[in-house]
């Protein structure tokens, strides 16, 4: 499961208004019947149009600074084995989703009005896509990239050749472009995977856009608080402020376990990725110590998410973590990150 909480820029700056997001988020319906588009909802109604969306969320700003983020983006990724778990995509991600944002809610160390927040104090509206493409951030793109640098520069030189600016041999740089072709170590379908092709299988995942304030709109809940769990005073009143990301993703992954019957691996939790990054000795001593069965489905499990191959694994835990902490480092930002807000 992977977690992003992202807040809306443009450029430099926040987005003022959510139009531009909620178009992003239409555009797997064009050109499907009526019957066949995913619409937005949220915790109490289905099929809200994207022009309730916007009108919501930029209705809900009042004193917020054009310096302040206005909406969060959470985008959720069930893996692929996740996914499997799912009788309907669209439906178990639906509901997933509205148990979802209770575990959201509850990694506030906020109160409204004296009283802790509830699911009813949030403005938020979700959308299941089943799409994906290659981004240029994606493992399989930065590690074909040598060779589509190759390529273009070969095609290029053809051109160059075509054009009577230079000379050169075109049959040998078209045969050798192919070879690169079939080099390239990331292939979909028998072709090199390059930015923007659609990724196959199954990509069902979550886009949900919420409100900095809530539905009264008075009291400004931010999911990028720095702050887990602490008090603060102000105008003279103890105020309690943060959100625990921590809890919050924790929490999703239990509720997704809970609601599914699912049997979540050490090398896809969350906290097995966060040790990656800040210890990844404590990490490969508690992947080593798993059963063989399910030490052999994290390893298979690392290696689809993107980080690098692990050549002759040793068997003792100390010379793991010592022989691929340099190499595997270099990749960690990219390859298991879970949170945009930071780990």
């Amino acid at each position: 499961m992977y977690i992003t909480i992202t807040a809306q820029k443009m450029g430099g700056n926040y987005s003022q208004s959510s139009a531009d997001f909620v178009g992003y988020l239409e555009k797997e319906n064009e050109g499907l019947e009526q019957r066949d588009m995913e619409h937005f909802f949220n915790q109490f109604g289905d099929e809200i149009s994207a022009e309730e969306v916007v009108k919501e969320i930029d209705g809900n700003t009042v004193k917020l600074k054009k310096k302040e983020p206005k909406f969060y983006s959470i985008t959720v990724s069930p893996s692929k084995y996740e996914l499997r778990k799912l009788q309907n995509n669209s439906q178990d991600l639906k509901t997933y989703t509205r148990e979802l944002m209770k575990d959201y809610v509850a990694s506030f160390n906020r109160e409204i009005h004296g009283r802790a927040i509830t699911i009813d104090d949030i403005k938020y509206y979700a959308k299941i896509e089943h799409q994906r493409t290659f981004k240029g951030t994606d493992f399989h793109i930065k590690e074909n990239q040598p060779y589509a640098t190759k390529i273009l520069q070969l095609k290029i030189e053809i051109r160059n050749v075509q054009d009577g600016r230079t000379e050169g041999n075109i049959k040998r740089m078209k045969k050798e472009i192919a070879k690169l072709e079939r080099q390239a170590p990331h292939q979909q379908n028998g072709k090199r995977i390059v930015q923007g092709i659609r990724k196959d299988g199954n990509q069902s995942h979550i886009h949900i856009i919420v409100s900095r304030k809530d539905t009264s709109n008075s009291v400004s809940l931010s999911p990028g608080s720095k702050h887990k769990a602490s008090e603060v005073e102000m105008h003279g009143k103890t105020i309690k402020r943060g959100f625990d990301r921590d809890r919050f993703f924790e929490k999703a992954e239990k509720t997704f376990d809970n609601k599914f019957g699912y049997k979540r691996n050490f090398a896809e939790t969350y906290k097995a990725r966060k040790d990656f990054v800040k210890n990844p000795k404590l990490y490969f001593a508690a992947l080593m110590k798993l059963p063989a069965n399910e030490k052999a489905l994290a390893f298979k499990m690392i290696t689809k998410t993107g980080l690098p191959a692990i050549p002759n694994i040793p068997t003792s835990q100390a010379q793991i973590a010592l022989r691929v902490f340099k190499r595997l480092r270099r990749g960690a930002e990219v390859a298991i990150k879970s949170s945009s807000i930071g780990i």
